[in-house]
């Protein structure tokens, strides 16, 4: 099996908000066959396509009700098929979302499920009520009881997401078989792999009552368990290593040594996994209260991870998150400077970097002014939950509205017409309001956009042979200096970022490369979001 993987530059389309072909307000397949060839020209080679499969869409197709049929809102299953064909023509390969943990509770495996019928009745977890009430006192990622009572089959069901979203029962053998099926279906049809949504909570070693004390109670019986690496590896076994193909997993809450559990050669489950810590570094409690960002513990994050595991997905952004130059940057006196100050860091670590529809040219959080704009299921719970903590109505509202991830989420700034060139038909999420200045069609003749520079860089990447197979080694991080040297034989690059608005100095030299501002050479002062990269 080859590693072509290693080699690319990912990127992730969120179909729904990607682009708009037939004029309806929702991205689509054809869509985003249209815009093929603009994914090439930025150097994609991979593209992560988020789930196209058919949903009532309550949690925007986390929700499957068919994995092995497309949902009309996007096209068809021969849409799909001339995806795959057209992304080949240009040397893009494309790995789809495998939601592993739950279905939708319209799926007929569910309805059937709920009326007992075989071989379906324990295809999810069902348990009778306790003492009148919930089997457990386990909490919801999406907040409130992770329970939900079925007055059909007269059993609570359990869903770790929203109460549309059933957990599917690991601990029976068909639903194994059922997803190896749905594996081979897609692997069969061309795609290279999968993003293996939730990948870390799908079994579930017990269904005692959690002694956690803080929120997602229960999560000591379900968060990567010894059983769910056992189903990683099956898979692996009995699918995934008779293809050419790759796998990423999604696992929050991971320390180091199950992050090797899941991704080391030796354990033959993942070939990498999404950790989120760097993401986390401040976040308080929960994700809706966020501390000053310090970019010395975001630093301290990314080169844990670099040293630790033999191979990471670089990404400051996806559709959970929010606009990583808003989040990490500076979206107002230095949106351009600290955009591709992150972009330096994204294609410069040790890893596949993964670029996030419109990261490509500094996309926003979008300026929500109420919770009517916002579409997203787990914000709105997250509303419920701060209310229900006692925070008043306005402050509830301006930390969903500033943290949802509908911020990352919002049709595509294709140019400055109306709808920003994503469709003719006004979009169900909002337009962010900068797309006037901010869109594709604008930077692509302007030699120092955003988008330019990310072209820059992928381009170095293709032909620095040390930014793909050389070490990491940290050299300094300080309140906001990143100092780190990618070395392969006897090639050696350094790469320094200042993520701050004030000037630095730096003692570290060499021959420049590559900075994000206009200069020729490089004599250790660094501007306001400089990035630089150096050669030895």
């Amino acid at each position: 099996m080859n590693e072509l993987w290693k080699e690319r530059v990912a990127y992730q389309i969120y179909p729904r908000s990607f682009n708009d072909s037939n004029n309806d307000g929702i991205g689509d397949i054809p869509g985003i066959i249209e815009k093929l060839d603009y994914l090439k020209d930025l150097g994609v080679g991979i593209i992560w396509l988020s789930p196209v499969y058919k949903s009532p869409q309550k949690d925007n197709g986390y929700d499957v009700s068919d994995y092995l049929d497309i949902d009309p809102l996007f096209g068809t299953l021969e849409d799909m098929d001339n995806l795959i064909k057209a992304a080949g023509k240009r040397d893009i390969k494309i790995i789809m979302d495998l939601v592993l943990n739950h279905t939708s509770d319209q799926h007929i495996w569910f309805q059937k499920s709920r009326e007992g019928i075989e071989p379906y009745k324990d295809y999810y977890i069902w348990k009778d009520p306790k003492n009148g009430s919930y089997p457990n006192n386990w909490d919801s990622i999406f907040t409130g009881p992770a329970w939900k009572y079925d007055e059909l089959r007269k059993q609570y069901y359990l869903h770790l997401f929203a109460e549309e979203q059933p957990d599917l029962n690991f601990h029976n053998p068909k639903v194994i078989e059922e997803i190896k099926n749905i594996m081979r279906f897609w692997l069969e049809r061309g795609i290279y792999g999968f993003r293996c949504d939730a990948v870390n909570v799908i079994y579930k070693s017990s269904f005692k009552d959690s002694v956690t004390k803080s929120v997602r109670k229960g999560r000591e019986y379900y968060l990567s368990q010894p059983g769910n690496h056992l189903i990683l590896k099956e898979l692996k076994k009995d699918v995934l290593d008779n293809y050419d193909c790759f796998t990423v997993g999604e696992a929050g809450h991971v320390d180091k040594e199950t992050a090797h559990l899941f991704c080391d050669k030796k354990s033959k489950e993942l070939d990498m996994i999404f950790t989120f810590d760097h993401l986390e570094t401040h976040e308080y409690l929960v994700k809706w209260f966020r501390r000053k960002f310090k970019p010395k513990k975001f630093f301290e994050k990314l080169s844990f991870w670099q040293k630790e595991l033999e191979w990471n997905p670089i990404f400051f952004e996806n559709h959970d998150q929010i606009r990583s130059v808003t989040d990490l940057g500076n979206d107002k006196l230095y949106w351009q400077e600290s955009s591709k100050m992150l972009a330096t860091l994204l294609l410069t670590l040790k890893g596949t970097p993964f670029i996030y529809q419109g990261e490509e040219i500094g996309m926003t959080n979008a300026n929500f002014k109420s919770l009517a704009e916002i579409e997203d299921i787990e914000s709105l719970n997250g509303f419920k939950m701060l209310r229900k903590w006692g925070l008043p109505k306005f402050l509830a509202e301006k930390f969903i509205l500033k943290s949802s991830r509908d911020n990352c989420r919002t049709p595509f700034q294709w140019n400055d017409d109306k709808y920003a060139g994503f469709s003719t038909t006004k979009p169900p999420l909002k337009l962010c309001d900068n797309y006037q200045r901010i869109n594709a069609e604008s930077q692509i003749e302007a030699k120092t956009s955003i988008l330019n520079f990310y072209k820059q860089l992928i381009g170095l990447r293709k032909t620095e042979e040390t930014l793909v197979k050389g070490d990491f080694t940290e050299l300094l991080i300080t309140n906001h200096l990143f100092a780190y040297e990618r070395q392969y034989q006897d090639k050696s690059l350094i790469i320094i970022v200042n993520s701050s608005k004030k000037k630095q100095r730096i003692s570290i030299k060499g021959e420049l490369v590559l900075s994000n501002y206009k200069r020729t050479d490089f004599n250790g002062n660094l501007s306001p979001y400089e990035a630089v990269i150096l050669r030895e």
